[in-house]
């Protein structure tokens, strides 16, 4: 019975059928929002040597949950949610990064410490492989969280794992992002709004697009120089070429897949570098290599980021002073109206569970 699924990690203390905490559990294997319910599940106890405890207190949806939750492959009882942020309540023996009462946000490939990729599946990553962070409390070798940004809530925390590193890698470790570039992001989503953030924040030059008008309101009072309304202007790569003089923008954040990367590859200079995050607008299509070729850009993929690369973000973001750009908070157990909200693509930035 789902009422006592024992989420049991490893080297944890027994669970016990008397210490209950809160999650939410996919009910039936295959998935659906329908199937996302809030029950009780067993506290996960101590955390045993190289472990910490913490007490999650939200988190944040990505596409990625989305696609999870809905995934045909979904296992009965599992635990969506690769985001989490939350406290410290209590390390085991030989850890001596973290203290009870710290923050912390977790990692999304909690394996890769630092140095190139390496792995190119989900099956280490909470809420997808493993059992995620759509719970109360969790307990987990310490290796598994960073410290969260002095002075972060735990919403905005949460928003780092996984759309805030993913702009931090694409634009810093992977583009090189100097002051005076010319960035292109693509829509209102997470990873762009974070994208136009840094890029702003490092002196950059930026240009957004969105098919709302209301939306590109609120992007020019976030600061951005250029917008473009891809429903009005759909050749909008050419757009981008006249908004820079001819020369085509540095850095491109393409979350939209096969639907955008022709436009994208027409909007980047020659020599500029594409970061391919996305597949909001098609994950199958054709790729205009001769015009890649043309423009000897750089089109690279990327999934999230080290952690190494989340302590620098974080240090980066104590440094600067840049606070996530929230729409909405949920309570836990609105789980599935949240996901509503975020298909609708109504929001402006993140989407949160606050708990």
């Amino acid at each position: 019975m789902l009422m006592l699924l024992c989420v049991k990690l490893r080297g944890s203390a027994p669970c016990s059928p008397f210490e209950f905490m809160k999650g939410i559990v996919l009910r039936l294997a295959g998935g659906g929002l329908d199937q996302l319910t809030l029950v009780d599940m067993p506290d996960p106890g101590t955390p045993a040597r190289g472990e910490i405890r913490v007490r999650i207190h939200a988190s944040s949806l990505n596409f990625h949950d989305y696609l999870v939750v809905n995934g045909k492959h979904t296992r009965e009882g599992h635990i969506p949610m690769s985001d989490g942020a939350g406290v410290v309540e209590a390390v085991g023996d030989g850890v001596t990064e973290f203290k009870a009462g710290d923050h912390v946000v977790s990692c999304f490939f909690p394996a890769w410490e630092d140095g190139p990729p390496r792995t190119g599946d989900f099956s280490t990553v909470p809420g997808d492989g493993v059992a995620g962070y759509a719970r109360e409390a969790v307990v987990r070798p310490a290796s598994c969280f960073t410290h969260a940004p002095r002075g972060y809530g735990h919403t905005e925390a949460a928003t780092l794992t996984t759309a805030g590193l993913t702009a931090w890698r694409a634009l810093v470790v992977d583009g090189g992002l100097k002051p005076g570039d010319d960035v292109l992001v693509l829509g209102t989503g997470g990873v762009s709004i974070f994208a136009l953030q840094i890029a702003k924040r490092m002196g950059a030059t930026v240009i957004a697009t969105s098919s709302s008008e209301k939306k590109i309101d609120r992007l020019k009072a976030l600061g951005v120089d250029h917008t473009i309304n891809y429903r009005k202007e759909e050749n909008w790569g050419a757009r981008v070429r006249e908004l820079t003089s001819g020369k085509g923008a540095d850095h491109v954040i393409e979350v939209g897949g096969a639907g955008t990367l022709g436009q994208s590859i027409s909007a980047v200079r020659v020599g500029g570098h594409i970061a391919l995050i996305g597949v909001l607008a098609g994950n199958v299509g054709e790729i205009p290599t001769g015009a890649l070729l043309s423009k000897q850009a750089n089109l690279k993929s990327l999934l999230v980021g080290s952690r190494q690369h989340q302590k620098e973000f974080v240090r980066a973001l104590e440094v600067t002073g840049l606070r996530p750009v929230i729409d909405k908070e949920f309570a836990l157990a609105d789980i599935a109206d949240a996901f509503k909200y975020e298909k609708s693509g109504a929001h402006f930035g993140k989407i949160c569970l606050k708990f």
